[in-house]
């Protein structure tokens, strides 16, 4: 009998899905990608349907769902509705990764826990309150440290750490006003490591200020010039910069993909695996454990 071929259903809040994860999803082994945008919740149901309804039993694992798109909120609402789909057994593998935040995210605290120990670090997030940087942050703060929600705006970096805690702010979690040159200044003297999340294309961190901090650890997330943090560049993988081991966009972009294909892989070893940004970092900490390259 002909082994039912790997499918998986990509739900895009974009108008158009992206190439980027289609080409992932393909080299991960995926025979026949089904690409929908412009996907809002009313539209969910019945494209999972869709695809539940046509294999059944054991067959099921051989479908999957990826939701993506540049608007973090709108694709968290795909998600939702996705599984809420969803019953009894009658359910696929689910995966959610919009704006590459979720893999992202995972990476950079999985790479930041190699050089600190996460429980006892204190870590700044610079763009918290941006979709990377809320990932970012969230896994920093189940994960132990005490964490920096570093924004322009406190009121908004306030809302971010809030949120963390469904209503209440952790104890571990602290909104951050970075608005001045002074104040990011005031905030690196109190912090053992910077991960900068940011808007593309702005530079967070001048060089003269990370460095004169004495920093154990800067991560950069951004790939595009100028760079977030001075003086990084986009492809250091822990390159040693007198007392800071620093890391690029790119240098942490190896270590993403890693998790955005095994993901992709693993969704089809089982119909019930929901690979969040909670579910993602879990991956990656397997992984890194296992393997010392990623």
């Amino acid at each position: 009998m002909t082994a039912k071929r790997r499918i998986l259903l990509q739900l895009d809040t974009d108008p158009h899905p992206s190439v980027f994860d289609s080409v992932v999803a393909c080299d991960a082994g995926v025979e026949l990608l089904l690409r929908h945008g412009n996907v809002e919740p009313a539209a969910v149901r019945d494209l999972v349907y869709g695809l539940m309804f046509t294999r059944g039993g054991a067959d099921l694992r051989g479908s999957a769902i990826f939701v993506g798109g540049t608007d973090v909120a709108a694709a968290d609402a795909v998600l939702t509705q996705v599984l809420e789909t969803f019953f009894g057994p009658v359910r696929v593998s689910v995966m959610a990764d919009p704006s590459g935040a979720n893999t992202t995210a995972a990476a950079a605290v999985v790479l930041a826990s190699r050089h600190v120990e996460l429980a006892e670090a204190r870590v700044a997030v610079l763009g918290a309150t941006g979709p990377v940087g809320r990932r970012v942050a969230r896994l920093l703060v189940h994960s132990g440290a005490q964490t920096c929600l570093a924004s322009r705006s406190l009121q908004r970096a306030a809302e971010v750490a809030q949120a963390l805690g469904n209503g209440q702010t952790p104890d571990n979690a602290s909104p951050c006003e970075t608005s001045s040159p002074h104040q990011l200044d005031e905030l690196l003297k109190k912090v053992d490591a910077v991960i900068a999340a940011g808007t593309p294309g702005i530079c967070l961190l001048h060089q003269s200020q990370w460095q004169s901090a004495q920093l154990r650890l800067a991560i950069d997330l951004n790939a595009v010039p100028p760079l977030g943090i001075e003086g990084i560049r986009a492809d250091d993988r822990a390159v040693q910069y007198g007392a800071t081991v620093a890391y690029g966009a790119l240098g942490v972009g190896k270590t993403k993909m890693k998790i955005h294909k095994a993901a992709i892989s693993r969704l089809f070893e089982t119909n019930d695996r929901v690979y969040d940004v909670d579910a993602l970092f879990e991956l990656a900490r397997t992984m890194a454990a296992d393997d010392a390259t990623v």
